[in-house]
């Protein structure tokens, strides 16, 4: 994935994030970084650079109008789809030698692992 993403320009992190907000939508800023595992810090820094390259645009929260709203650009989502399906092929070609079933398995388990984990930590 990391690399899908280098080759459009983007970090892991970016598009986790790109991919975060278009997953989950009305979501604050810090609610997004809560979701990720992120300080605010960070996610507001994270945010900076999305917003800078136009990826992201941030909206007032109208509940709260000290908060703001992270949400995709045209732009942002466009990037974030070509990083997905690149993700996706490389996915796709690095498990081609396993069988179904195995595959199967190992997904069952590791969303155990991850589901039952006590501070399963952040995702970026």
């Amino acid at each position: 994935m990391g690399a899908a993403a280098a080759r459009h320009g983007l970090t892991l992190r970016d598009h986790i994030v790109l991919s975060a907000l278009h997953k989950t939508q009305g979501l604050t800023q810090i609610e997004l970084g809560q979701a990720l595992g992120v300080d605010k810090t960070t996610m507001v820094a994270e945010l900076d650079r999305l917003e800078k390259a136009g990826l992201i645009r941030r909206e007032v929260d109208p509940r709260d109008r000290r908060a703001r709203i992270p949400a995709l650009t045209d732009a942002g989502d466009r990037r974030r789809e070509k990083i997905a399906v690149d993700a996706a092929a490389a996915e796709e070609a690095a498990v081609q030698n396993i069988d179904p079933a195995s595959l199967t398995s190992l997904r069952t388990v590791l969303h155990a692992i991850i589901t039952t984990a006590d501070d399963p930590g952040s995702c970026i």
